[in-house]
């Protein structure tokens, strides 16, 4: 009982082990892998603070990332970098590599390489995970191979460098974390900026596109183009952009984010909630943040929920999961300007995109203007109080809307004129969030190696032998049935039946015809007698009749099976080989050498040949053709042996 116990015990510490045996681990050695199947294969800094392995995106989708080891109030960590934000991979199956060559590599279920830092080393190497945020990938002496630092995808953290070889690019959505449409980088001018790279257009909005680099308080006058910032807060860029947190020293854990929404904002942690607050901002008005509601779209701030978007009258939102598409005009317009109306919307505007800039020109003439222009979707009227008169900015496109009390002017907007006119009040009717969450689902679809590739193979080449067998089978019937036939026998003479070798078999019948009932004698032998015989092709043919067979063994020439000549009427190697044996047999068996002579010899010859001849010739005859090659006579031992019977 007592070694019972002890047993199940053993068995279960084996099979079950404690999680206090297992530790957490920061690194991964060559040869290993993490799997996206095993929740802890998590690599974790020394200092618990950050954690890297397969992290959730989307719907049976996943990327290798880091993140905050501490989760937010719901739940959810703090990604601060992904390896393949753009090509999550399945969630069976897939794992992170580290190859004895040097190589990190991330495969899928499919065993497709989806991300890899194509390192190559000849010492061992080791993937750790730094105590500041920092993955890197070393060589046994301390050579950094590859490190998630030079590689930044929309965060920097304390200590990390922003370089003319390194930008941030901003997610897709809340929940997309998929590249998006802003990023941070170093112009040529060597000025850090923020720009809107859409599918369609892209333009910069920070620093304000209208200033110089001097009036924006940056210098072009540098040619090292890097930036970062420290545990602090305090931020220092190469261009004399510069800027302190507002909670500035020592403490609070810090991440610098290019979001989703084109903002580029400094995070403090803070202990009491267990979140994220904004610490510095680059733009504190929202809505002039270029593409933020996409084409057609209009945003409007408000202090209390933030950043609104909304669609024109007349329109309608593009995709309900992203603004970034914009509106889309509900009726097509036309070029006929007897169709057209405007819709007046006071204080708001679209930024940039002007036909051209008109001076001193009255409400009444601007609109006639952009009724004419077919390019012209709208246009913007304002007084200029440093000129004195009204100016008219026709637009070819509507991109970069904003609305705002402290914005002077009018947006005219050109709609058909079943739409009705509006001003501001319209806007609040058509307000939507711009910073929804909406999940959109990531169409990929897996499938397993086995089943794609080996499986596949498989069943390729099954199915491939079985046509063949199909086929052949076909064939082998078709040609059985079409030699069977009455036709088919016709046209091969009188019912003449080839055999697979391509010699012809004849049957009692056949050859009692072709010899007109064995009428005409041309000889006799010890076997049986010969008969002149006429085949349905006009040929002459000796045909035997052997004394001892029955009916239907009757053969021609000198062996005693079923007669057999291939299509020209000659004796083939199945003949050929039976009147060898044939005459062996003679040979052997016959007590004198004249009786086997007369039986072999063909009786046309009538006994006109010397029997010692016709012995020699026979016996050479027969080395000649013996199934042994070694035991067959060369041409000189031939020319030997006849030589040796005429010396005698």
């Amino acid at each position: 009982m007592g070694s019972s116990s002890f047993l199940i015990v053993f068995l279960a510490l084996v099979l079950f082990p404690p999680f206090s045996l297992s530790s957490p681990r920061s690194s991964l050695s060559e040869g290993s892998s993490l799997s996206v199947e095993r929740p802890t294969d998590v690599l974790i800094s020394a200092n618990s603070v950050f954690s890297a392995g397969f992290y959730p995106v989307g719907d049976n989708a996943y990327t290798f990332a880091i993140w905050f080891t501490k989760p937010l109030p719901d739940g959810n960590g703090t990604l601060v970098w992904l390896a393949n934000r753009d090509q999550p991979v399945n969630g069976k199956l897939s794992k992170l590599s580290l190859l004895k060559d040097g190589n990190l590599v991330l495969t899928d279920a499919g065993r497709s390489v989806f991300w890899a830092t194509n390192t190559i080393s000849s010492s061992s190497v080791q993937l750790l995970l730094h105590d500041t945020g920092n993955l890197i990938l070393r060589t046994s002496n301390g050579t950094v191979l590859w490190q998630s630092f030079d590689s930044p995808t929309d965060t920097l953290l304390p200590g990390q460098l922003l370089t003319r070889r390194t930008l941030l690019i901003s997610s897709r959505s809340r929940s997309n974390y998929s590249s998006g449409v802003y990023k941070l980088f170093f112009d040529d001018d060597n000025v850090l900026r923020l720009i809107f790279d859409g599918p369609e257009t892209s333009s910069i909005y920070w620093p304000d596109p209208w200033l110089s680099a001097d009036e924006a308080g940056r210098s072009k006058y540098n040619d090292t183009r890097i930036a970062a910032f420290d545990d602090s807060g305090h931020f220092l860029s190469s261009d004399h952009l510069e800027f302190r947190a507002a909670d500035f020293g020592t403490g609070p854990r810090r991440r610098l984010v290019l979001d989703f929404d084109g903002n580029f904002r400094l995070y403090s942690f803070e202990e009491q909630t267990g979140d994220w607050v904004v610490s510095w901002q680059a733009n504190s008005k929202a809505c002039r943040i270029h593409g933020a509601c996409g084409l057609n779209g209009m945003c409007r701030y408000d202090a209390g929920s933030g950043r609104k978007c909304l669609c024109l009258p007349g329109f309608r939102m593009k995709d309900p999961t992203d603004w970034s598409h914009g509106c889309e005009p509900e009726i097509e317009l036309s070029c006929n300007h007897n169709e057209f109306t405007f819709i007046k919307l006071s204080n708001a505007d679209f930024f940039g995109y002007n036909i051209n800039i008109l001076k001193n020109y009255t409400l009444e003439r601007c609109m006639e203007t952009c009724l004419n222009s077919c390019d012209c979707k709208g246009f913007h009227h304002r007084f200029n109080a440093s000129s004195g008169v009204y100016d008219c900015n026709p637009k070819w496109t509507l991109r970069n809307g904003h609305w705002s009390l402290s914005l002077p002017g009018d947006l005219y907007v050109k709609a058909p004129k079943t739409a009705s006119s509006s001003d501001e009040k319209a806007l609040e009717k058509f307000k939507l969030d711009c910073l929804g969450t909406a999940n959109k689902q990531l169409d990929r679809i897996y499938r397993r190696w086995h089943e794609s590739r080996l499986l596949t193979s498989l069943i390729w080449f099954a199915c491939a032998v079985g046509c063949i067998e199909i086929v052949t089978v076909f064939l082998v019937w078709w040609f059985l049935h079409r030699t069977t036939s009455p036709d088919f026998s016709e046209a091969m003479g009188g019912g003449y039946l080839p055999a697979a070798t391509g010699f012809r078999r004849f049957t009692y019948d056949e050859l009692k015809k072709a010899t007109r009932g064995f009428s005409e004698e041309v000889g006799r032998g010890g076997s049986g007698v010969v008969y002149k015989g006429w085949l349905c092709d006009g040929r002459v043919a000796a045909i035997k009749r052997l004394n001892e067979t029955n009916r239907g063994e009757m053969a021609t020439g000198k062996s005693p099976t079923d007669v057999v000549l291939d299509i020209n009427g000659h004796a083939g190697e199945m003949g050929q080989r039976s009147l060898i044996k044939w005459i062996r047999e003679k040979v052997n068996t016959s007590t004198t050498m004249e009786s086997w002579i007369e039986e072999i010899v063909d009786p046309v010859i009538n006994r006109k040949y010397d029997a010692q001849e016709m012995q020699i010739l026979i016996t050479v005859a027969l080395k000649c053709v013996e199934e042994d090659k070694d035991a067959r006579p060369t041409m000189t031992q031939v020319l030997e042996m006849f030589q040796h019977h005429e010396s005698n």
